[in-house]
């Protein structure tokens, strides 16, 4: 019967697990796996050299680890659990807010693209002198420059130090923490003094960057205008061809009046179905499978 079909059923959906959510769930379970391996195993050496095969340094990517750029991001202090909590909180109130906006493949987009724009930029500052980099920092500050654009005059509250609230606009904590980062690159991490808290500005600064190129040319550009879930990409209108005009083929009606005919109709747009999906079907052909379940049921 038709009204068997999955795709007939009126309460049919299909649930999903959002982007933010797999987002979230890879950086736990990377923290999860960090701590196994340095806590774990009974050699040291055998957890430091799988650890150092997944952070970003200027010998890694020497080596030819390319995927450091971002498997870096899935890192965090194992000492410091304020590190990992600080990003996880960032990326998921920035997420709910942004996802609408955004869709599910532009978000990973926005977040992929500055946590490597923000690895790129912290390896131009440490080719020479090395070190290491850990943490997803780089996406939130991305993501926070994107929903600043966004809503530069929504008032939002943020905790001060886990524990004195704020409430100010997404512009000036964005503001904030551009003037933060440059004078912590150009005074602190350039010179060498990362001190106590050894925040990685320029990390920080390459997500930002990767943020507002992203609303400048992407979001707010005419050759990436599309629907919020949408993930499919536009060519920009100079780049597209003239299509030509296709004259539409007269109308005609089937005579439905035989069961073989309506029969042989419905087999069609179940073809149709399988192939293109329900959302293909025109209105005509919805109401013609609304009558054939009683049509064809009767005897």
């Amino acid at each position: 019967m038709l009204s068997d079909r999955f795709y007939m059923r009126d309460n049919y959906e299909r649930k999903t697990t959002s982007a933010l959510t797999w987002i979230i769930c890879a950086i736990v379970a990377g923290f999860i796996f960090e701590n196994i391996a340095l806590r774990w195993f009974s050699n040291p050496e055998v957890g430091r050299s799988v650890m150092r095969s997944l952070e970003l340094s200027p010998e890694t990517i020497r080596e030819g680890f390319i995927w450091t750029l971002a498997s870096y991001s899935l890192l965090h202090d194992p000492n410091q659990f304020f590190h990992i909590l600080g990003n996880l909180v960032g990326i998921y109130f920035l997420g709910r807010a942004l996802v609408p906006f955004l869709g599910q493949r532009r978000f990973v987009a926005v977040c992929l693209a500055s946590i490597i724009t923000g690895g790129l930029a912290w390896l131009a500052c440490h080719w020479i002198t090395g070190g290491n980099l850990i943490g997803a920092s780089a996406a939130v500050c991305g993501l926070l420059v994107v929903f600043a654009c966004l809503n530069p005059e929504q008032p939002i509250t943020i905790l001060l130090c886990w524990i004195l609230p704020v409430t100010l606009k997404p512009k000036y904590l964005a503001l904030g923490l551009l003037a933060f980062d440059l004078f912590g690159l150009l005074f602190l991490e350039v010179p060498g003094r990362h001190g106590s808290l050894d925040v990685a500005h320029s990390a920080h600064l390459g997500g930002m960057l990767a943020g507002w190129i992203y609303f400048r040319y992407i979001h707010s550009g005419d050759w990436l205008r599309q629907p919020a879930g949408n993930g499919k990409i536009e060519l920009p209108n100079w780049l597209r061809k003239a299509r030509k005009t296709i004259t539409p083929s007269p109308a005609f009606k089937l005579n439905l009046t035989s069961r073989e005919t309506l029969r042989t109709e419905v087999d069609r747009i179940l073809d149709k179905i399988n192939s293109t999906g329900f959302a293909s079907l025109t209105s005509e052909e919805k109401t013609l499978l609304d009558n054939a379940k009683d049509m064809l049921s009767r005897r």
